[in-house]
């Protein structure tokens, strides 16, 4: 086995821009766009398991059952599928958020849906968990992968503002704060539930989590 030698560090690229990184075509037709899905489900497949040093172009081709020029015309190299995986993964979190809005909840059970949502993605999802991966091993990747959880501290605290404004905070609650602080302790949870369990726990650490900060962020009845 060949040596793994890191990269210069590339800067994370600001939210709501895309990497310059060599892409293919776009595709057009439904096959071709059917295609690239499944490319990419089985890159990040692979990326989940074996991270990015060890998983190559042959790799990805022989879990598809395609030749690597097949892959190669969807995506020109390894960096590019590793970035298509974790913008794919950014890009669901507006949709999963407008779809949980849909089932009606208050702005802060909103919020603690996202994260259950969140949690059940890191166990079933390897979109989830090969874009996560992905990010804590960006120093091997010689391309601009966006900036980790930017967006994610921007949408909790929109929808913990939110909450705020319709009293549903304690007094004395800051949003961004707790956004932020909401944010490392399940991120945080899920690293060490991963590293040490390869996340077999992780639904009963992210409970845990979620019964000790959100009722101290939630107003009393009484007040609301």
């Amino acid at each position: 086995m060949q040596p793994i030698t890191t990269r210069k560090p590339v800067e994370p690229m600001p939210p709501g821009e895309k990497s310059q990184v060599l892409r293919g075509p776009d595709p057009r037709q439904d096959r071709a766009v059917r295609t690239r899905a499944h490319i990419l489900r089985c890159a990040a497949e692979i990326f989940a398991v074996r991270g990015y040093p060890y998983t190559s172009i042959t790799d990805v081709a022989q879990r598809v059952g395609m030749t690597k020029g097949a892959v190669y015309f969807h995506f020109p190299n390894k960096e590019s599928l590793a970035v298509a995986v974790v913008e794919e993964l950014y890009s669901r979190w507006p949709r999963t958020l407008e779809e949980v809005r849909g089932k009606g909840l208050s702005p802060l059970d909103t919020a603690v849906e996202m994260f259950n949502d969140a949690a059940d993605a890191f166990q079933n999802d390897p979109i989830m968990q090969a874009g996560t991966r992905l990010q804590n091993e960006r120093a091997f990747i010689d391309a601009e992968l966006p900036e980790p959880y930017v967006d994610w501290t921007s949408l909790i605290s929109t929808l913990l503002r939110e909450a705020r404004d319709l009293g549903q905070l304690h007094d004395g609650v800051d949003p961004d704060q707790a956004a932020r602080v909401t944010i490392a302790a399940f991120f945080g949870m899920q690293h060490i539930s991963e590293n040490l369990h390869r996340r077999a726990d992780l639904k009963e650490r992210w409970l845990e989590v979620r019964e000790l900060i959100f009722p101290l962020l939630r107003a009393h009845e009484g007040r609301r």
